[in-house]
């Protein structure tokens, strides 16, 4: 099982909630622990993203391969109710849970009107001293942010799963 994963499921089990169920691997993206699963009922995509050295924040993908074999993002109806994107880096550990409605309206998500992302930087509030642009996704990100570095917020935990 991935990094990621097992943390979800501390975290799901020291809160005495259900665990991860009915994983399924995305080969496409396994350089970040790309899989789907269900917790209870809803289905959920998760990636773990990577501290990169020559920028702040950290990266992650979630593409597919249209009928050209070609890679191109993820559309609203291939895309479950929840993204949960995974940091783990040293002893800061954190997590964004955004709800496939904010990924759509951040234009991350293809539609007839939009490109879509096939990746994305992500800034947890530890981040600081950022530029402009990256203060900005920081800002929309943050209300989709638990940090588990410490303790873990268990009422904004369960309001974002």
């Amino acid at each position: 099982m991935f990094e990621s994963v097992e943390m979800i499921n501390k975290i799901l089990n020291k809160l005495e909630l259900n665990q991860v169920s009915e994983m399924c691997i995305e080969p496409l993206n396994i350089n970040y622990e790309s899989c789907i699963f269900k917790i209870n009922k809803e289905k959920y995509r998760s990636r773990k993203a990577k501290k990169t050295p020559s920028k702040k924040g950290y990266f992650t993908v979630f593409w597919l391969k249209n009928e050209n074999d070609k890679n191109r993002p993820y559309t609203l109806n291939e895309t479950p109710e929840k993204l949960i994107i995974t940091i783990i880096d040293g002893k800061k550990i954190g997590q964004f849970v955004f709800p496939r409605e904010v990924l759509l309206k951040q234009d991350i998500l293809k539609t007839e009107r939009v490109k879509g992302k096939m990746a994305m930087r992500v800034y947890p509030d530890w981040e600081t001293e950022l530029n402009k642009t990256a203060e900005h996704t920081r800002k929309w990100q943050s209300d989709y942010f638990i940090d588990f570095t410490d303790e873990i917020n268990k009422d904004k935990l369960i309001r974002l799963y």
